[in-house]
């Protein structure tokens, strides 16, 4: 049985409720990335397999893509079929087994895995793995080309060509996902003639592979050649929407470059961005006694621009905005309706969301709920920059469930818009956003300057006047110190010059009674001489 580990935490284990008919608890992450109880988002509504659909069991299907003639398209693998069903998912329009080739003769497909239908030509792209082929064909079955291994000093000839899936863009490149190929997916001009490997993930940087950077430094040429290579792990699969590929990794220790949005260079968007698909805490495996980290098997973007990942690991939808903020979690691995043994594909469409089990051997179909029909709104409101407009229903959100991360992000991002710095601080706060948080302080910043300039400028003047009253009071104390120091320096020197004068005085005086004394003496004498 897989369980959350942060369900293990405690109080989490009595506060998360499933929903009703549901065989999972509904929950999302909190600001400090926890667990919350949550609304739902969708809901299973049915699962449809091939004997609903009347064209017996489906066998290890693997892939499903709408198209723009409100079509879906069923990649029953060991079928070795495609079968096209109609929007309500109870009519098959056609199944594709035989193609016509371009020269007459009749061609089948062998263990398709993936397909492609293009708006601009009407074409459907086939990932026909097992015949070593992408088979490019028209809604009749008529063969237009075929895509097989590319003759080229950059494709490994050792290696063989395995389509796992298949896309095309707007000017008729296409891109295909091989299963033995870790350098990208190979592209092919709108002639078929291949052009390269376009978006290649990043290896990942372990402490292994950090560690023989630095040892390759000191050691020959020789020896790095006798080392193994450190090789990413290849794209599992794509979508594409308008100018950008959207790529994700099936990988349970890879967490570098799970998912990508890639321009029209092959540069990834999300390169700088701290971003995390999948379950934040890693799901633990009682029945193996080991944590399985997310692997996301399939990506799907909607046409409002919500990001849908399924997680092969838990059996989980991920939804994300355009932003990449976590909006809905969807699934789980379990036997009922809702839950999934073997994840395999995943498309949208509208309000709907639409699961490929391989192992099932069903589609399931999820429809949004109330809950989820407002958050969408606002959601598309907020993408399109009517952030404003969006501020009721993201309200609306939060009193449905006060937890919603994202609806304290649109709130806030509302408040900001309108100029309400001050609320969009506050909701800022609570959605854990210092971008926009310091985006409403710089706004409240300069309302308050503006509001309380002349104030201000009148505080600053009584300021300054007292700095200079105060100054000017110094100074004269300053002065009246300076001129008593003076004095008392004037006064001293008097004293000293009396004193001076007076020591002088004594001294004369001293000097003229010696000066008598030894006259008295000389005439005493002279006195005594002459007597005798």
């Amino acid at each position: 049985m897989l369980v959350c580990s942060c369900v293990l935490s405690g109080s989490f284990v009595t506060s998360l409720t499933a929903s009703a008919g549901e065989p999972y608890d509904v929950y999302n992450y909190d600001r400090w990335g926890e667990a919350i109880p949550s609304q739902a988002g969708y809901i299973a509504e049915r699962t449809v397999s091939g004997y609903d659909l009347g064209i017996g069991a489906f066998d290890t299907p693997n892939d499903i893509f709408y198209d723009h003639n409100d079509i879906f398209y069923i990649v029953d693998t060991n079928n070795n079929r495609i079968a096209a069903v109609n929007s309500d998912f109870d009519k098959v329009i056609e199944v594709y087994d035989k193609f016509t080739m371009p020269d007459g003769s009749k061609t089948s497909l062998k263990k398709p895995m993936g397909i492609y239908v293009s708006a601009e030509n009407d074409y459907m792209y086939i990932a026909d793995s097992e015949n070593s082929r992408v088979l490019i064909s028209d809604r009749d079955g008529n063969v237009i080309s075929e895509i097989t291994k590319p003759v080229s000093d950059v494709y490994d000839q050792k290696r063989t060509f395995l389509p796992q899936r298949v896309i095309a863009d707007k000017a008729g490149n296409v891109y295909v996902v091989l299963n033995n190929i870790t350098t990208g997916a190979a592209m092919f001009n709108p002639q078929g003639e291949f052009t390269g490997f376009y978006g290649a993930n990043r290896v990942q940087p372990t402490a292994e592979i950090i560690g023989n950077y630095f040892t390759n430094l000191f050691i020959s040429e020789e020896k790095k050649a006798r080392r193994a290579r450190n090789v990413p792990t290849g794209i599992t699969s794509f979508d594409i929407d308008g100018d950008f590929i959207f790529t994700c990794t099936q990988s349970s220790t890879q967490t570098t470059d799970t998912v990508k949005k890639l321009n029209a260079a092959g540069n990834n968007i999300f390169a700088n961005m701290e971003l995390s698909f999948g379950d934040y805490t890693p799901m633990y495996d009682t029945s193996q006694n080991k944590i399985l980290k997310p692997a996301i098997c399939d990506i799907d973007i909607a046409e409002d621009g919500n990001i849908n990942v399924l997680d092969f690991t838990t059996g989980r939808i991920f939804q994300y905005d355009e932003d990449c903020n976590l909006l809905f979690i969807t699934g789980t691995i379990a036997k009922q309706v809702g839950g999934f043994d073997h994840a395999a594909a995943l498309e949208s469409r509208g309000d709907n969301l639409y699961v490929v089990d391989s192992q099932k051997d069903t589609v399931t179909i999820f429809a949004e709920t109330d809950f989820g029909k407002i958050v969408h709104e606002a959601t598309a409101l907020h993408n399109a920059g009517y952030y404003e407009e969006a501020l009721d229903p993201w309200y609306e959100v939060l009193k449905r469930d006060g937890n919603y991360r994202r609806a304290y992000i649109g709130v806030a991002s509302a408040l900001l818009r309108k100029g309400d710095y001050e609320g969009s601080m506050k909701y800022s706060k609570l959605a854990d956003s210092p971008k926009i948080y310091n985006k409403a302080f710089e706004g409240y910043r300069m309302n308050y300057l503006k509001k309380n300039f002349g104030f201000m400028v009148l505080i600053l003047i009584v300021i300054i006047s007292v700095l200079v009253y105060i100054r000017k009071k110094l100074e004269k104390r300053r002065l009246a110190a300076e001129k008593a120091r003076l004095d008392e320096q004037d006064q001293l020197a008097i004293l000293d010059r009396q004193r001076r004068i007076l020591e002088e005085a004594k001294i004369l005086t001293e000097n003229s009674n010696n000066d008598d004394e030894e006259n008295g003496e000389e005439e005493s004498g002279y006195d005594g001489f002459k007597t005798r």
